[in-house]
């Protein structure tokens, strides 16, 4: 079993969790109704994606 020689400092763990932390999701706008929205989805608000109506108004 392998065990540490030396501990660990607070420099070098915290320099090893440097990129784990969390990260906002990027919204992009609609290019029909120009409501925000996630990149690659439906836009909630009119239901288009990539200029093609694919959910209906009453789906909304």
């Amino acid at each position: 079993m392998a065990v540490p020689k030396k501990k660990t400092s607070k420099s070098r763990k915290n320099m090893r969790r440097a990129h784990d932390f969390l990260t906002a999701p990027t919204v992009s706008s609609c290019p029909q109704c120009k409501a925000p929205k996630l990149p690659h989805c439906v836009c909630p608000s009119c239901g288009t994606y990539k200029g093609r109506q694919v959910l209906k108004a009453e789906e909304l």
